[in-house]
């Protein structure tokens, strides 16, 4: 939203201003709309250089009013809404500029899509664990790191760092153990790929979490931390605002797992048979294998212990820290077996 330099206050004329005014303001703004108010302050309507134009043609000359020409019922938000539906609704109604209104119809800001169509840019770091040996994955890794399988064309890694990159991520940190040298190889510094990567090496498997033991210098802010084999939408951006929004030392990504008994379950109470059930389907919320994290969380680990990400989660609950679940709906997968690894090539 346009309302950090309060830019969009160049775009406000008065209810009595003429259309060469607003010709004006357009060329000083370059935001491509004039939001036209009342004598209270409130918005009145709306000018883009289309209507300008349609104006004109009608036979309208630069000193009539704009309170003749404007759109007097433009699309408005409250301050409060989502940026994915502001964006819904650009696309829906073929708009560029949305204004911002509070309860009194007075202007607080400016949604323009030049904006809200590209993230913002995030300095948090985000970290791939990619050091695992990726036994169930055998044949196929007996010679290639697990996260630099291909699916649909190019690396796990490389799925995992465009996603994170439209999200505005561009630090990374890859953390390296078994075949790293490959992945070091592929990568370097991240300069093909318009992002900055670093490593951090694992003289042996630490796990999903002892890897992040190595950091050094600690991270001034919150990250994000996801394993290398997860192939996912995601909105990195989204689960980290979360992850602040409820000020917690660690967030897990949980996904619905529903599973589907294959035979008819049978209730019983003794030997007295009291009910049937056919074909349940039974539901869990699974871990993800992606999570946001504050730099204080990093305090309960030891440097170079082996230690996985539910453990860590444990002595930071034991140690009366917050820990909280971001319930995730995207679509997702954890290419672990060979049969993973051919869904997500036939799906992708």
């Amino acid at each position: 939203m346009v309302n950090e330099k309060k830019i969009w206050q160049k775009t406000v004329l008065g209810i009595d201003s003429t259309i060469e005014q607003a010709i004006r303001n357009l060329d000083h703004s370059a935001l491509k709309i004039v939001l036209i108010v009342d004598k209270e302050g409130s918005l009145a309507g709306t000018l883009s250089d289309g209507d300008i134009r349609r104006s004109l043609l009608r036979g309208m000359n630069l000193k009539n009013s704009v309170f003749e020409v404007m759109n007097r019922n433009p699309f408005v938000v409250p301050p409060e809404i989502k940026r994915d539906l502001v964006l819904q609704l650009m696309v829906v109604n073929g708009i560029n500029q949305i204004p911002v209104v509070n309860d009194k119809r007075k202007v607080v800001g400016l949604h323009l899509w030049s904006e809200i169509n590209s993230p913002p840019s995030r300095p948090n770091i985000m970290i791939i664990t990619a050091g695992g040996i990726g036994s169930r994955l055998r044949p196929y890794t007996e010679n290639c790191s697990k996260p630099m399988l291909s699916v649909a064309g190019k690396p796990m890694l490389v799925h995992i760092i465009e996603r994170a990159k439209l999200e505005g991520f561009s630090n990374f940190l890859i953390s390296l153990g078994y075949l790293g040298e490959m992945i070091e190889s592929y990568f370097g510094f991240g300069d093909n790929f318009g992002v900055n990567i670093d490593y951090l090496r694992e003289d042996s498997p630490l796990g999903t979490a002892g890897a992040l033991s190595l950091l050094y210098p600690i991270p001034e802010d919150s990250f994000v931390v996801t394993n290398g084999d997860v192939i996912t939408d995601i909105r990195y951006g989204e689960l980290l605002d979360f992850h602040t929004r409820y000020d917690a030392a660690a967030t897990m990504a949980l996904r619905l797992h529903e599973w589907q008994h294959p035979f008819g379950v049978v209730q019983t109470e003794g030997v007295e048979i009291v009910g049937f059930e056919e074909k349940p389907i039974a539901r869990s919320h699974i871990n993800a294998g992606i999570y946001a994290l504050s730099p204080c969380s990093l305090n309960f680990l030891k440097n170079g212990e082996h230690c996985d990400m539910p453990t860590l989660f444990q002595r930071l609950r034991e140690n009366l820290k917050r820990t909280v679940a971001y319930p995730m709906h995207e679509p997702w997968l954890d290419v672990g077996r060979p049969d993973d690894l051919s869904f997500a090539n036939a799906h992708m």
